[in-house]
């Protein structure tokens, strides 16, 4: 769950870029490099059935998802954040600034399974509620919880929904139009294939006007004769200065898996894992803890 084995092409994309810089300069290098990311951006939105201009690069996972909580506030007292169970420990790190404001986090109750409930998650709603934010496939087993059921219970009652998509991305098909979703985040490192230090975030578009970013610079707000300007697409959450070579690798990894097909990915995980716990469920002493009714390639 923490990382994958790049291809050679991710590799040599990454050293090509690093070369370029060597011989060119990094800035003279940055031009072709700002080609890359833009097929790395292009390739990302095929993947997630998304526009390019919703997504973002980050340089991990966490930073991503910080980055979009942090620009939803400000917190009030009494406001309400609900979370899955399983959520990762970084997202609610995040939270600690909204708790620090009077905000609340509250834990989404699991149907039988163990996943996320989506009635029960119908039943705590009310006008306090600010934000649903959902592990998708927590990183300690197989479950797969309910992300499009607790979309459809989001949209109905217009909340905004994050999900943290760290282990699905790369693993298994991800529609962000079908789980109507505001934000999605997810680590390049992972079933993707890609480098260490890159991560994809993507913002809905009509989400964006909500996301008021702290962290600005000349790239995520062009400075103009009437001021600064604030992008109007994903790339308000970027820098200027990014590892170009990191990002090429990661373009690489995503042109892959688009070529490949995430469908194909997914069957031969769920192939793999469905052989891999039979064979443990054969082994004396040997116990299997994956919650849920569908499980990912994860084992626990």
């Amino acid at each position: 769950a923490g990382a994958s084995l790049p291809s050679q092409g991710t590799v040599d994309a990454i050293i090509d870029q690093v070369q370029r810089e060597a011989r060119d300069g990094p800035m003279e290098a940055g031009e072709q490099g700002a080609v890359l990311v833009e097929k790395a951006r292009r390739a990302a939105g095929q993947l997630l059935n998304a526009p390019a201009s919703s997504i973002a690069f980050a340089s991990s996972g966490s930073t991503a998802w910080s980055m979009a909580f942090q620009a939803l506030g400000p917190w009030q007292p009494g406001d309400r954040i609900l979370v899955g169970r399983h959520e990762w420990g970084g997202n609610l790190a995040s939270m600690e600034l909204a708790v620090q404001a009077g905000a609340r986090v509250e834990v989404i109750p699991c149907d039988a399974s163990g996943a996320a409930c989506p009635v029960a998650l119908e039943a705590m709603l009310d006008a306090k509620v600010k934000l649903i934010d959902l592990t998708w496939l927590p990183a300690n087993g197989g479950l797969i919880n309910p992300a499009q059921a607790i979309g459809d219970v989001a949209r109905r009652h217009a909340i905004p929904y994050f999900i943290d998509a760290g282990q699905a991305v790369g693993q298994l098909p991800v529609d962000v139009q079908a789980l109507q979703c505001d934000v999605l985040k997810s680590a390049g490192r992972k079933h993707l294939r890609g480098p260490r230090g890159t991560a994809l975030l993507y913002i809905r578009p009509e989400f964006l006007q909500h996301l008021n970013p702290a962290q600005r610079d000349v790239f995520s707000a062009p400075w103009t004769a009437e001021g600064f300007d604030l992008r109007n697409d994903a790339r308000r959450f970027e820098t200027s200065e990014v590892s170009f070579a990191l990002l090429a690798g990661l373009g690489n990894a995503l042109h892959e898996i688009n070529q490949l097909g995430i469908e194909r990915v997914w069957q031969r995980v769920l192939q793999t894992s469905a052989r891999i716990r039979e064979a443990l469920r054969q082994i004396p002493g040997i116990s299997l803890h994956d919650l849920g009714n569908t499980h990912s390639g994860l084992i626990a």
